[in-house]
């Protein structure tokens, strides 16, 4: 298989605080990869780092075998790398679908009736069809989150990366969305996921990676990464001794 995404120790502090420790994994074509971690952890800083929100100081981002850790992010979005926020953020006086046109248009550089037909395509995998017309700041906290998803989709992602997507949602609308997530990765795109909704990770992920203090301590397969001692220390809080 071949790597679509690589960092190769990637670091990145704010004064005292280390946000990325040398920070190296690598994701393959078509895999689901989910990351766990304590808060403050380095999680959405990692995806500041792929999607050049934010510079690292050093190390490298490989995508499809290219470099681009001098790209700026509007290019690392053009390339294919699109992204969800942990607090959706839609533009609240426009329509459902006119916030996926914003996607479809300038991240995907779709126009005129192929960006129509790829909006309605999304809003269609993304179970918003019916709410395409409503404004998108009424919509309730599962249908936010379904619009995160068709705003990322829209830029015609190959990586998709989701940062807490599942968080606040009840256990059925958790379901529902895991299945979206499974449509989505279905039809070909490679996935990185930041959750603490640790059963909806494990219902899609192939692999997971745990990261503390910006530097990955573990990676391996999702049920023997949950029965690591050092897991639970760190992440579920578990003394080593207990």
């Amino acid at each position: 298989m071949t790597a679509v995404l690589e960092l190769k120790d990637l670091r990145k502090s704010y004064g005292a605080i280390i946000v990325a420790d040398a920070l190296s994994y690598s994701l393959e074509d078509g895999e689901a990869l989910g990351v766990i971690g304590p808060n403050g952890a380095g999680k959405t800083s990692m995806f500041n780092l792929i999607t050049g929100t934010v510079q690292a100081q050093s190390g490298d981002v490989y995508f499809k075998g290219q470099p681009i850790t001098k790209l700026s992010a509007a290019a690392r979005c053009r390339a294919g790398i699109a992204r969800s926020f942990q607090i959706p953020q839609p533009f609240g006086a426009m329509s459902v679908f006119e916030n996926v046109l914003v996607a479809a248009t300038q991240g995907a550089g779709e126009s005129g009736h192929a960006a129509n037909e790829l909006c309605l395509d999304i809003l269609e995998q993304t179970g918003l069809m019916a709410r395409a017309n409503a404004p998108a700041g009424g919509l309730t906290l599962l249908e936010r989150k379904r619009l995160e998803l068709a705003r990322a989709l829209g830029a015609r992602p190959s990586l998709l990366l989701l940062d807490e997507i599942a968080g606040g949602l009840t256990e059925q609308e958790c379901q529902s969305l895991i299945a979206t997530i499974n449509d989505v990765r279905a039809s070909g795109v490679s996935i990185i996921w930041i959750e603490h909704v640790v059963h909806a990770l494990l219902a899609v992920v192939d692999r997971l990676i745990v990261i503390d203090f910006g530097r990955k301590i573990a990676e391996g397969q999702p049920d023997e990464i949950m029965a690591s001692r050092e897991v639970q220390e760190i992440y579920l809080g578990i003394e080593a001794g207990a």
